[in-house]
């Protein structure tokens, strides 16, 4: 599985990184929406995990280009919102912005398997890392 990682923390980023490469997925970061768009574009992806709040485009900006890019292909690429604001309000914002699902930073890894499994059809054995 191919997933890409938008987050323009280096630190989230990176621990982002760390837990789905755990899980033997390819994955591929980048800073922005904008740069996330220029990925999508050139590479194909299973899954993206978006920041909300990212410089230059914000992860709702890109997933409405997304979207709008999608009503030209009818294929639908899952987009998981991804986040450090826990409120209802943030959760449906995101959701009706057109994303897929909300995942809380920082990512643990019991809610990264469950977006993947429920997302993309994952096999139900993926490992349980603490």
């Amino acid at each position: 599985m191919r997933i890409l990682v938008a987050e323009d923390n280096p630190i989230c980023s990176c621990l982002t990184v760390h837990l789905v490469r755990k899980h033997g997925y390819y994955v591929r970061a980048v800073l922005n929406g904008a740069a996330a768009l220029s990925a999508l574009e050139r590479e194909e992806f299973d899954l993206v995990l978006m920041d909300i709040r990212m410089p230059q485009m914000d992860g709702l900006a890109a997933t409405r280009a997304i979207r709008a890019q999608e009503q030209k292909t009818g294929k639908h690429l899952p987009i998981v919102a991804v986040t450090a604001h826990t409120s209802t309000e943030d959760r449906e914002r995101c959701l009706a912005g057109g994303m897929d699902d909300y995942i809380i930073k920082p990512l643990r890894n019991c809610d990264f398997v469950a977006i993947v499994e429920k997302l993309c059809a994952a096999p139900a054995n993926l490992p349980q890392f603490a």
